[in-house]
């Protein structure tokens, strides 16, 4: 592809990073700790504590295995991603919230297996609660869930810094665009992520909800976001015409014969 930017770099070692941002999570992280602390596709778990005033810092060192990173006040996802982001020592990074539920070590293995084995440079989780026209897209743009190379985002740390609270997954998809990577879009049938109004109420999780829609629109236009959306689109990993033809044929020529 002409003009595309490249994802290859130095790294310390081959593998996954996975990095987690929580702000006061104390109440759910642990679901998500519990399945990649010693899943054997990992090799790097990052916690970026981002400001919490609950028990997250605490419930945190139960976890040995665990590099937690703390600052105050709470700055944002977007900038906690950049400090695990620079902190992570793997050439690929796995990105997940903090508030999941239901998630098992095989949606781990599903998450990180397109990437590792060469069939996509990013995946992305669909989750079962990801919004409906999503779900019938077949792409969340917004999923927190992703494999990355981490060369794509080495450069972006700075940039990251800077942006609003919530810009961080809508950047990172002018990335994938601009380096035309292909993305492996990965189902979760039975996880979902703890809503805003669940943790908080309706009221203030529905001004969050509001806040992290504008700060999308901060970092693009309207127009720029149904841009992003067709981007991104045309880079899934589907199948080929000629795929297609092949399954129909065998499942044509491996069919029961009909009786006479």
């Amino acid at each position: 592809m002409q003009n595309r930017p490249s994802i290859a770099g130095d790294h310390p070692r081959p593998g996954i990073s996975c990095v987690v941002c929580a702000y006061n999570e104390a109440d759910r992280i642990q679901n998500i700790l519990d399945v990649i602390v010693g899943h054997p596709a990992i090799d790097e778990i990052i916690v970026v504590n981002d400001g919490s005033t609950d028990a997250t810092e605490a419930l945190l060192k139960r976890y040995p295995e665990v590099q937690a990173l703390s600052h105050t006040p709470n700055r944002g996802k977007t900038y906690a991603l950049s400090r695990g982001v620079a902190a992570a020592r793997c050439d690929h990074l796995m990105l997940l919230d903090a508030d999941l539920a239901g998630v098992t070590p095989a949606d781990i293995d599903a998450l990180a297996a397109p990437v590792m084995r060469g069939e996509a440079e990013v995946s992305i989780s669909l989750r079962s609660n990801s919004l409906w026209i999503y779900r019938r897209l077949g792409l969340d743009f917004v999923s927190g869930e992703r494999v990355v190379p981490k060369a794509l985002l080495d450069g972006a740390v700075e940039t990251m810094q800077r942006l609003p609270r919530w810009g961080g997954e809508v950047y990172m998809n002018d990335l994938f665009i601009r380096a035309g990577c292909r993305i492996a879009v990965v189902k979760w049938p039975r996880v979902f992520n703890i809503r805003k109004y669940q943790k908080t109420g309706m009221w203030r999780g529905a001004l969050a909800e509001a806040s992290m829609i504008a700060d999308a629109l901060s970092v693009l236009s309207p127009l720029g976001l149904v841009r992003q959306h067709v981007g991104l689109l045309r880079l899934v990993c589907r199948p080929t015409w000629r795929s297609r033809v092949l399954g129909l044929a065998q499942r044509v020529l491996l069919a029961p014969a009909a009786p006479d």
